[in-house]
């Protein structure tokens, strides 16, 4: 009864992040007539204004990303289309990224890097660990090795979270707000505050998606145990 109670616990703990920056983001996304421009826009002149001409600004259905191979900031309609302080907040988090590869951010080249490896990774360790019983009463050594790969592979997503954590919390909380602050993008000491709550709110998504995946490693490992 304790274990089911704590169970539900954590998937509400994991769920409450994304729930409460949907709601966030929905509250600032009305129009604003006083905000001159859509985040399309926004993300467009910052990222002239940092000479990354060569940087392209397009509409996605796949979620608002920046894509550090194609070198392309893709934002949903509703953003790049927006006259909003979500938009806005969205937009220039997204440039954020662009500037970072732009810096050389090692984080940034790192997760892109992992990110590569990550497609089959857990198809693979899922495989590799199904097979590793069968595998290991025909060759323990073998069978031990299979395993040691497959625990690797599974750690490899995780990995690519705790990296993503701190590369989106240093893009809001270092790059993002500082230069809508500073570039005076921002009308008013509330609309800062919107801002932030805003990036707050979607940084602690990444909170909850690097639990997630540390839990995930933990139920594994407590399963290899028995």
């Amino acid at each position: 009864m304790h274990f089911l109670l704590l169970i539900i616990i954590l998937l509400i703990a994991l769920a409450l992040p994304q729930w409460w920056a949907t709601r966030v983001i929905g509250r600032h996304s009305t129009t604003r007539d006083d905000i001159p421009g859509t985040g399309g826009e926004l993300a467009r002149h910052l990222l002239d204004i940092h000479r990354l001409e060569g940087v392209a600004v397009e509409s996605t259905e796949r979620g608002d990303h920046y894509d550090p191979e194609a070198k392309v900031v893709r934002l949903r309609g509703e953003v790049i289309h927006g006259r909003s302080l979500s938009a806005v907040a969205i937009a220039a988090h997204e440039v954020s990224h662009a500037l970072q590869d732009a810096s050389g951010h090692h984080l940034l080249r790192w997760r892109t890097t992992l990110v590569k490896f990550t497609a089959n990774a857990g198809k693979f360790a899922m495989g590799g660990l199904l097979l590793s019983p069968g595998v290991l009463v025909m060759s323990p050594s073998l069978g031990r090795l299979l395993i040691v790969a497959a625990v690797l592979s599974m750690l490899l997503p995780t990995l690519v979270h705790l990296i993503t954590l701190p590369l989106e919390l240093h893009a809001s909380f270092s790059v993002a707000l500082p230069t809508l602050d500073r570039g005076g993008y921002l009308g008013s000491a509330r609309d800062f505050a919107d801002v932030r709550s805003i990036l707050l709110a979607c940084s602690l998504t990444y909170v909850a998606a690097s639990a997630a995946s540390l839990l995930n490693v933990w139920r594994w490992f407590a399963l290899l145990r028995r």
